[in-house]
């Protein structure tokens, strides 16, 4: 890398030239808005993942904090996030919360340096069918790790395998509470369909519901209902003692380097993982509000905001589509939004934390059950005939994989099978076509046969078969040889290779290759690997008319 590349500058230092006390409305009442919608998707989140309802609260504020003050993007809010639950939640059951804490910073570290090293617009060629699998997957996750607690069932600790859960599940129905089905019912339905504020237009009673999230209605009654009736159900106080009124203190994980060494596959698939969907919902953000962000300068962000997060107890984070989009709904101009949602968010656990102790987690499951539905492109599914068998193939892959095993596992194959899916794509756009020739140049002068052919698309390792019916031994194969090149895009060592071969098995018989408009990238590839002197100059031409012009004349032969 090239230290002079390296550049780091938030959005947030353009965004103030010119700020106004107009801008500072707007973002101030945005901010708050999404603060109060961040904190039970902060909460369930943190549970979902394994860990502490406050830990997810700590991870909001400290990451969305950061990632505001140095992201690439205007508007984007950053926070635990749905597609993190099923990936932490495995690691905290199969290495422990502080190997989860150490996992998170070190792909902090990862992230940051991605972004200085410019790699932020490798995330976009990710295919969309991995993406909408693993999401769709994760989403599935999600809403069988909440059964449990909407249910009320009586299970010591869930397990991380999808077949462990459902047997898990299963053999606990018989302990079904039925209030917390009711209380989890109820709250359902209150989030469904409570008006939401891009949809309330209609009337004005609509209006002023809709400034109140669903979410935070479901806490507030489901809290009420739990204090004032005596509901038997669990609450964030009796399974986690409540939420502290305060953060915590600055705190260094337990780190040794064994630790580390095993810990390298979750820490690659977080800061992935990361990368992904920060850049993704940068993206939607970008569409709403007309802008262009900086992936570079976003993954920075992200990756100090995961570095730092867990020396405070926090998980790790990424932007989140549902709260950026309601950040820009909600009149957000400037990252000064998401400074002022992760301020709410501290003010509400200084002032009402003692109040989380009887939110019910039956509440909190339904809010996440949403959050899974919502997540999901289910349509996607059912158009899926309408597309390709490699797109269709990709996507159910990526999904079960997801579901059965996990997102690592899922990503990886993914890539492996739209990699395959690609090769076969492009070596089948390969062609090798013979050019038929006049009779003047179909000899030499000295009375050498010659053919010519055309070869169309990419040359490289998975079309070289595509050259067969030139490098076989058994075929009648003419003294000299003049392959067309215009229409070859690209070469590779593999092709080059097969080239080789056939201007060998020529040499060999006393004849000749010859090499006619080559293009660029081609052309450079055969003359740093020294085959345009292994053939010689005069066998490489600009046009194919004079290269046929000169071989028919017996010149350079």
């Amino acid at each position: 890398m090239n230290l002079g590349e390296f550049r780091f500058r938030p959005r947030l230092a353009d965004s103030l030239r010119g700020y106004t006390k107009d801008d500072f409305r707007a973002d101030a009442a945005a901010g708050v808005t999404v603060g109060v919608v961040a904190l039970p998707l902060a909460m369930a989140f943190g549970i979902a993942s394994g860990v502490k309802p406050e830990q997810g609260i700590f991870t909001a504020i400290i990451a969305g904090f950061l990632i505001a003050t140095f992201g690439g993007s205007k508007v984007q809010i950053g926070g635990p996030a749905g597609a993190f639950v099923v990936l932490l939640y495995a690691i905290v059951e199969r290495y422990g919360v502080a190997s989860l804490l150490i996992s998170t910073f070190m792909a902090g570290v990862l992230m940051f340096a991605m972004g200085a090293l410019r790699l932020g617009n490798l995330i976009r060629f990710i295919p969309v069918s991995i993406v909408i699998g693993f999401t769709n997957g994760i989403a599935v996750i999600i809403a069988l790790q909440q059964v449990k607690d909407f249910l009320g069932l009586s299970i010591a600790k869930m397990p991380a395998n999808f077949f462990s859960q459902v047997d898990a599940l299963w053999h606990a129905l018989d302990t079904l509470n039925t209030t917390a089905l009711a209380l989890g019912a109820a709250s359902l339905a209150i989030v469904v369909f409570w008006p939401k504020s891009y949809a309330a237009n209609d009337a004005s009673w609509r209006r002023w519901m809709a400034r109140v999230p669903g979410t935070i209605v479901v806490l507030l009654l489901g809290t009420l209902a739990v204090s004032l009736a005596g509901l038997q159900v669990e609450t964030i106080g009796t399974r986690f003692g409540g939420i502290p009124q305060g953060l915590p203190a600055f705190s260094l994980p337990e780190f040794n380097w064994e630790t580390a060494q095993n810990l390298a596959m979750p820490t690659l698939s977080i800061a992935l993982l990361g990368a992904i969907e920060s850049l993704l919902c940068a993206r939607v953000a970008d569409g709403l509000i007309h802008d262009r962000h900086d992936p570079n300068q976003e993954l920075m962000a992200q990756g100090i905001a995961n570095f730092v997060a867990p020396f405070f107890g926090g998980i790790a984070a990424t932007g989140t589509v549902a709260r950026t989009v309601t950040n820009v709904r909600s009149g957000a101009r400037t990252p000064i939004a998401g400074i002022v949602h992760s301020a709410t968010l501290l003010a509400i656990v200084l002032a009402l934390a003692p109040l989380a102790h009887d939110i019910p987690l039956a509440s909190l499951a339904a809010i996440l059950l949403f959050v899974a539905w919502n997540m999901g492109d289910w349509r996607e599914f059912a158009r899926l005939r309408h597309f390709s068998l490699s797109y269709r193939t990709i996507l159910l892959a990526t999904f079960l994989l997801t579901v059965v095993f996990d997102i690592t596992v899922a990503v990886q194959a993914g890539l492996v099978l739209a990699s395959l899916f690609f090769i076969r794509r492009i070596s089948t756009l390969t062609r090798v076509e013979p050019i038929s020739l006049p009779a003047d140049y179909a000899t030499t002068a000295s009375g050498r046969r010659v053919a010519a052919y055309r070869i169309f698309g990419s040359l490289f390792f998975g079309s070289v078969t595509r050259l067969e019916q030139l490098l076989d031994p058994a075929q009648p194969l003419a003294d000299v040889v003049v392959l067309e090149l215009h229409q070859v895009i690209n070469l590779d060592t593999t092709g080059l290779d097969a080239l080789r071969s056939l201007h060998r098995m020529l040499q060999r018989r006393g004849g000749r290759l010859v090499i006619a408009e080559p293009n660029e990238q081609p052309l450079s590839l055969m003359r740093r690997s020294g085959f345009v002197d292994e053939i010689g100059e005069r066998s490489v031409f600009d046009e194919l008319d004079a290269a046929l012009t000169a071989v028919s004349a017996d010149q350079g032969s």
